[in-house]
């Protein structure tokens, strides 16, 4: 098949062209949009990334231009007209998971940069400047972490946060008797939220979760609490956690939190 690729990198074309199977591949370094849908005439399919905006009115223009298919190269599907392209009969395929242990890892890498301020040391050192003030962090042992989602990343994220003997909370209504095996508490949302040092989201973008961290569970976060989301962004309520982050009462950080 002809594919034109959307909002690559180099790592993007790096690895496609190296496991290519036969197609014709032509990369683009521009996201799929309104203004940039015409660079898809004459292929038969594309492959999409999370910022292309594949809605209703370019799906259309695919089809009219003879787009056969459009492949995901990420799990989350929330910004293609899947409607839509069911009516043309266009098939969507998107990666069935990620690494659950990638994802994890990189959460925890977060955790422990924000903590132990390693991002603000490395810039000091480059400067010459070797002080310690306001450099401190603290230990993770029996600090209290709340996970929002425990399916297979939030699953390998409460393994790795055993390691460091915190406490962990968790959220998912649908709980894991592993997870709970290994000493991980399950609550509501409000009882995990509370007086938790760490809160952590791995859950999906769902009509229930839009916005599940906003105003008022933001008033359950403890003082100084971290909020990492390597999920969706819609998780959030953002004018919301600016407006804590503006009472200093809640440091953010993560992939995708605003």
């Amino acid at each position: 098949m002809k594919i034109a690729v959307f909002s690559t990198y180099r790592y993007d074309e790096e690895f496609l062209s190296r496991f290519n199977t036969g197609h014709d591949l032509s990369f683009f370094t521009v996201a799929l949009t309104e203004e940039t849908v015409k660079l898809a005439e004459g292929f038969d399919a594309i492959c999409i990334f999370v910022n292309d905006r594949v809605g209703s009115d370019i799906i259309k223009t695919l089809h009219k231009d003879g787009i056969k298919l459009i492949v995901l190269r990420c799990a989350g599907f929330n910004n293609v007209a899947i409607e839509t392209a069911n009516e043309l009969d266009i098939p969507v395929l998107r990666v069935p998971a990620y690494s659950p242990e990638a994802v994890a890892e990189h959460a925890i890498a977060l955790i422990l940069t924000l903590n132990r301020k390693t991002h603000k040391a490395y810039n000091r050192v480059r400067e010459g400047n070797f002080s310690l003030e306001k450099l401190m962090g603290f230990n993770l042992y029996k600090h209290k972490v709340a996970v929002i989602g425990t399916g297979n990343i939030g699953k390998a994220f409460c393994k790795i946060l055993k390691g460091f003997g915190c406490l962990i909370s968790a959220y998912d209504p649908f709980p894991s008797k592993e997870l709970q095996e290994l000493g991980v508490k399950y609550g509501t949302l409000d009882e995990t939220l509370n007086d938790a040092d760490i809160v952590a989201l791995h859950c999906p973008l769902t009509e229930t979760t839009k916005h599940l961290i906003n105003k008022d569970t933001l008033k359950l976060f403890k003082e100084g609490a971290m909020l990492i989301n390597t999920s969706r962004g819609g998780l959030v309520d953002t004018k919301a956690v600016i407006e804590a982050l503006k009472n200093r009462t809640t440091w953010i950080f993560g992939a995708r939190c605003l």
